[in-house]
């Protein structure tokens, strides 16, 4: 990207999914909600590849007894290897939380420990992924990436992918959205 480029095309929102050629051990099949990309960075959490702790492990873990529900019942994620001992809690709606990224009018990531305790409560957001660590990059860090063809990346036109698919079956729903088998993608990229 040229620096006198003063446009920049913001893929916040989008889902990244790992090319079949990304071999990274972390990020292989890897399907990342990037919640904020811009000139200084991009930030988001890995939403398919769960932890071997439920939420109602990590609240007792916090010492916060929670009430029996689906929402405790569910997974806790491997966000990517940044802050691993954190807890980021992407959600709907978007509420008043203490440390909130606002990604649109439904949809929020929040890092701060009131939400758990809500939700612990059995008053927290209607619909939670709540993932340990994240993903980042810093200044066209994921430009380079993405022109190097390591992530497809893919519109979401609504939330359904990151709080109603499973995780196992996120990755090829991800490829679905597209239209596409990853299958049929070579592991070898290119440029015509």
């Amino acid at each position: 990207m040229s620096s006198t480029n003063t446009e920049y095309t913001s893929i916040s929102h989008h889902l990244l999914v790992a090319m079949p050629g990304l071999l990274d051990p972390i990020f292989s099949k890897a399907v990342i909600y990037l919640a904020e990309h811009s000139g200084k960075g991009a930030m988001g959490i890995v939403i398919n590849k769960p932890c071997e702790l439920d939420l109602r492990a990590l609240l007792s873990r916090l010492n916060l007894n929670s009430v029996e529900s689906k929402t405790t019942s569910s997974p806790v994620y491997y966000g990517g290897p940044i802050q691993q001992d954190r807890g980021f809690v992407l959600h709907e709606p978007v509420g008043t939380w203490s440390s909130t990224l606002r990604i649109n009018d439904g949809l929020a990531l929040t890092s701060s420990k009131d939400i758990l305790e809500a939700t612990a409560n059995g008053v927290g957001p209607k619909k939670i992924l709540v993932s340990l660590g994240y993903s980042g990059w810093g200044p066209g860090q994921l430009d380079s990436e993405l022109a190097a063809n390591s992530w497809l990346t893919v519109p979401l036109k609504n939330n359904h992918l990151l709080f109603d698919t499973p995780a196992e079956t996120r990755f090829a729903e991800a490829f679905k959205i597209l239209g596409v088998d990853p299958d049929n993608l070579s592991s070898i990229t290119g440029h015509a």
